[in-house]
């Protein structure tokens, strides 16, 4: 790499976690306890926020909104994201350590990154309470990056770039061009282009698609390449510069990233 400084990744659905499914559970039976129903689709729609604006969101979803309405006899208030939120922070930090697994590829890919002097970040829509026990092991399979930005450690979470940028400042990296944010969600996309940095958007391992890899490796070919294509287009949408399948595939992606700023583009 000659000019690729840094490259921050997301945790769930990009590095440990395939399919982002640790958060999913507790949400669905978050919002059951609360007396409304919600779907996976729903849940999995903000995914990439903080947890409590993911909240905010689902209830200021018209469907969810009227269903609480229904069942509380008025709207969705501040006082009432905070109480779902202190249910369903307990749940996932009880449930993120059993979904800390390293995605494949990425010990080999962030080695890689390395030896070429390429400096390793992260940021996450998880607090540090959540992150607490999926680092430990995450090391231990071999990912431990320069810097760890959780939410609430800047004043604004994703899709702003606060975040990121506190990432460049704890790695000593800028300018921001020089950096790639790789990421499983549209929020996550959209924290490194309004950074000023790259975006890689993680298709399979990720949100986007939605399912763990015993699953995605069971789909016949034809559902494969449907759901394939389904998740690509939402980041390419969102404003990926590359979208691959999951970090396994990243370096092609960062040497053609070099490249070009070798020959002067910015993102």
């Amino acid at each position: 790499m000659q000019r690729v400084k840094a490259v921050v990744f997301d945790w769930a659905g990009t590095v440990v976690d395939y399919g982002s499914l640790a958060p999913i559970g507790a949400f669905v039976e978050t919002f059951a306890e609360f007396g409304v129903a919600i779907s996976v689709e729903e849940a999995r729609g903000p995914m990439g926020l903080a947890k409590r604006p993911h909240i905010a969101a689902l209830l200021a979803l018209p469907r969810i909104a009227a269903a609480w309405a229904e069942r509380h006899g008025r709207a969705p208030t501040e006082a009432d994201i905070d109480a779902v939120y202190g249910v369903f922070l307990p749940k996932t930090v009880a449930v993120a350590a059993r979904y800390a697994t390293l995605i494949p590829g990425v010990k080999e890919v962030v080695a890689e990154l390395k030896r070429e002097g390429v400096k390793i970040g992260s940021t996450t829509g998880y607090t540090r309470d959540i992150m607490a026990p999926i680092l430990p092991l995450a090391a231990a399979e071999g990912f431990a990056p320069d810097c760890i930005v959780c939410a609430g450690d800047a004043p604004e979470g994703r899709p702003s770039p606060l975040l990121l940028y506190k990432a460049l400042l704890d790695l000593n990296v800028w300018p921001a061009w020089d950096t790639i944010k790789v990421d499983d969600t549209e929020v996550g996309v959209a924290e490194g282009l309004n950074a000023g940095a790259w975006a890689v958007g993680v298709a399979v391992s990720g949100n986007a698609f939605g399912l763990s890899q015993a699953d995605v490796a069971a789909l016949a070919p034809q559902d494969f390449q449907l759901r394939r294509g389904v998740a690509a287009k939402r980041l390419a949408a969102a404003g990926a510069h590359y979208v691959i399948d999951s970090v396994a595939d990243l370096m092609p992606a960062a040497r053609a990233i070099d490249a070009r700023l070798v020959h002067g583009e910015r993102p």
